[in-house]
């Protein structure tokens, strides 16, 4: 990613762009995920560590992408259910899983009305809560779609790291930011919410969920060969931040 100036966005013109964004990168994204260094090497081996042994789990996979992280719990043993903002997302991860789990297009900010309560022994939401203005109705929703003491598993951008990147000079705000990626064999700006540690975990703690484990990961090897750069940086600090965060049986 290359960082530009900030640009303070109207969440709804925001919500629209990052539907085009990932639009115009889906078929590049779906291309490379397989071994892009930050979501192969670094995103994926420390969310899919938090999740544990998935055999017989019935997993909801929240802006799934094109369905990389539900081909890896399919193959493990677990019934997934997906869905993404992004209609072509949501092509590329049927076509890749070939009839195996269940895909539809909603999102992430809206209810999961189609969705049962209790139905789900994890949710799954890896790199897109950046994306929400405000983050307590999706919460709200995966704690009603889980079953009593199921797991929420999120990866996020760690908020000190994007403080940083942003150069903002309001830590305590939750603030509509943009940047460009140049990763994905073409140039798309994206837009999404930049937000302090605090909001970050209040939107778990007060609707129904206690954090069991927070990882600060590290790069694993196979990220050095494709990126030493950055496998050296985010070996110095953290770029993003997994939890574990268990429903509780009643709120």
């Amino acid at each position: 990613m290359t960082k530009i100036q900030n640009q303070i966005q109207p969440p709804f013109m925001s919500k629209e762009k990052i539907k085009k964004a990932y639009e115009d990168l889906a078929e590049n994204y779906n291309a490379l995920i397989d071994h892009k260094p930050h979501n192969a090497y670094y995103d994926r081996p420390n969310t899919l560590q938090l999740m544990g042994n998935v055999e017989g789990k019935t997993i909801l996979d929240a802006a799934c992408g094109p369905g990389k992280y539900a081909e890896i719990l399919l193959s493990r043993g677990a019934i997934v259910t997906g869905f993404d903002n992004c209609p072509k997302m949501v092509a590329y991860a049927e076509e890749r899983n070939k009839q195996q789990g269940s895909f539809f297009v909603h999102d992430l900010s809206d209810p999961l009305h189609m969705l049962p309560k209790e139905s789900f022994d994890m949710v799954l939401c890896a790199l897109a809560m950046h994306y929400l203005a405000d983050w307590n109705p999706t919460i709200r929703e995966f704690f009603r779609v889980l079953k009593p003491n199921g797991s929420l598993i999120l990866s996020i951008e760690h908020p000190f790291f994007e403080y940083l990147y942003y150069q903002s000079t309001a830590y305590f705000t939750t603030e509509p930011v943009q940047c460009t990626w140049h990763g994905f064999g073409k140039s798309v700006q994206l837009h999404s919410y930049r937000r302090p540690l605090a909001a970050c975990i209040e939107p778990l703690t007060e609707n129904g969920f206690y954090i069991e484990k927070l990882v600060e990961p590290k790069p694993v090897v196979e990220f050095e060969k494709l990126d030493p750069k950055h496998f050296a940086e985010l070996n110095t600090f953290p770029a993003f931040m997994c939890i574990r965060a268990l429903r509780k049986a009643s709120i």
